[in-house]
């Protein structure tokens, strides 16, 4: 068993224009401030990294990590999800996700995919960069517009588009290798990996690859109506990365999973802060914990009510609260009246 690390605040949702959303030594100050060891950063956003530089550059990356290691916090993970998302894109999505990348690419989705692919593998070489053995993505998506069969899906329209995904990825899985960083795809609505059956016909296709494994997530789990304790039970192998983040779920005559259209608040599932909704956490953190899992419990603040601020100073208490640090005896050691072979024989009357 392991003690989980933590607590780390993934930084998405709150790079901003403001200070002190907007500089990498304000937001990491702030995050310090509010109780976090770590920080998970989006790879994407400008104001807090330059990734090509990162890429390129230990020295870069050696002031970056100063930087935050001065402010009272650690560099977790880079995060690719933007870009990962834009690795397979159907072309019914494609105005809807032009913006995830740089202006001279919109319009043009060869150029988009060749880009995002070459994004994700400059951010796993800057993660060598910075000695970090993790990275968090998405699979992006083909076969998503099809999820509900209606109408029915053509023969083997689900496998050409597994199979594609697998032929992009599979660059940048062997590029992973070489870096000796895991590739941890979050599992979630909106990607072709979206819950245990699809990670697994992808991991089928890229022959099981050691660097493909998961963001474990159980929100995403609990919208879905999937069991989120036992998938840790089927994949603790292949759980690299942990988000704290709530959900609920709370059907009614009217709307279910698919949430009818509404804004989050509105909807049947709603995301919510840690301890806020339905996740048995106390279960999480003890299966992970049990499981061996060593990386570290990352906030991700989502929550349709909640002041982020606020969700975020909550959010490392609560995850402080919940890492289980781990026994290094057992409870009935004092019970223990030693023993060697020729004692256990006695007392079996062998």
């Amino acid at each position: 068993m392991k003690t989980i690390k933590g607590p780390a605040l993934f930084l998405a949702q709150f790079a901003g224009d403001e200070a002190p959303f907007n500089s990498w030594d304000s937001i990491t100050r702030w995050a310090a401030d509010c109780g976090y060891k770590g920080v998970q950063v989006p790879s994407w956003d400008a104001r807090l990294i330059d990734l090509a530089t990162a890429a390129s550059s230990k020295d870069y990356c050696d002031e970056f990590l100063g930087v935050a290691r001065d402010n009272g916090v650690e560099v977790t993970e880079l995060a690719t999800h933007l870009q990962g998302q834009l690795v397979a894109v159907h072309p019914a999505y494609d105005a809807g996700f032009d913006g995830f990348t740089v202006p001279e690419m919109r319009g043009n989705p060869k150029a988009r995919q060749e880009w995002a692919v070459d994004q994700v593998k400059k951010a796993l070489s800057a993660s060598v960069n910075m000695d970090i053995k993790a990275h968090a993505t998405f699979s992006g998506a083909l076969a998503w517009p099809y999820l509900y069969p209606w109408p029915q899906r053509a023969p083997g329209l689900v496998e050409t588009a597994f199979d594609e995904l697998a032929k992009r990825w599979l660059p940048i899985l062997n590029h992973a290798e070489e870096c000796g960083v895991d590739i941890c795809y979050e599992i979630h609505p909106g990607e072709d990996l979206h819950d245990g059956v699809t990670f697994e016909m992808f991991l089928e296709r890229v022959s099981n690859h050691a660097r493909a494994n998961m963001l474990y997530d159980p929100s995403h789990y609990v919208l879905q109506c999937l069991d989120y304790l036992d998938n840790i039970d089927i994949y603790a192998d292949r759980i690299k990365m942990f988000h704290v983040k709530d959900a609920e779920f709370n059907p009614t005559g009217r709307q279910g999973v698919y949430g009818g259209f509404q804004s989050w608040v509105n909807r049947a599932g709603r995301f919510r802060s840690p301890g806020d909704g339905q996740v048995d956490f106390k279960q999480v953190f003890s299966k992970l914990t049990a499981a061996g899992f060593d990386g570290w419990a990352v906030v991700e603040w989502e929550c349709c009510l909640k002041h982020p601020e606020d969700g975020a100073r909550e959010g490392a208490a609560f995850v402080r609260d919940h890492i289980i640090r781990v026994t290094e005896k057992a409870f009935d050691d004092f019970a223990d009246g030693g023993a060697d072979d020729a004692a256990n024989r006695r007392m079996l009357g062998i």
